[in-house]
């Protein structure tokens, strides 16, 4: 059991470290533009750190459970589509996404990378083997 909870917590560390990086460091100019041209303030506010951890935490242990029944492959599709495919969706949507992310050419490769090495943390805290 401590192995479980340590491989969740430490997969969810992992994303909201990543997701930190490339919204705050990589990213901010491109969501700080879009809110800007709707008339909007893109803040980066305690409320908002503590709801992407949640969301990294969930996506963390959506990928725990997704390893019990499913190949590597497969967790990793499963994971990247509702987290970040279906996310773009519904921020796209309500017109607070900048195009320019999605086609940024590092967004799509980074999330995939991002679900990957959650992955790999899960797997190496269990003892379990890594293969595609």
């Amino acid at each position: 059991m401590k192995k479980i909870v340590l491989s969740i917590v430490l997969s969810g560390l992992w994303i909201t470290f990543s997701e930190f990086l490339r919204n705050e460091f990589l990213l901010k100019e491109y969501w700080v533009n879009q809110f800007n041209s709707l008339g909007l303030t893109f803040e980066t506010l305690p409320i908002n750190g503590i709801l992407w951890m949640v969301w990294s935490f969930t996506l963390a242990f959506l990928l725990f459970k997704f390893l019990q029944k499913f190949s590597m492959k497969e967790t990793i599709l499963l994971g990247w589509l509702p987290s970040f495919f279906m996310m773009w969706i519904v921020v796209f949507n309500l017109q607070t996404l900048p195009l320019n992310i999605v086609f940024f050419v590092f967004a799509i490769p980074l999330s995939i990378i991002e679900i990957l090495v959650a992955i790999i943390i899960i797997k190496k805290i269990l003892h379990e083997k890594i293969e595609f």
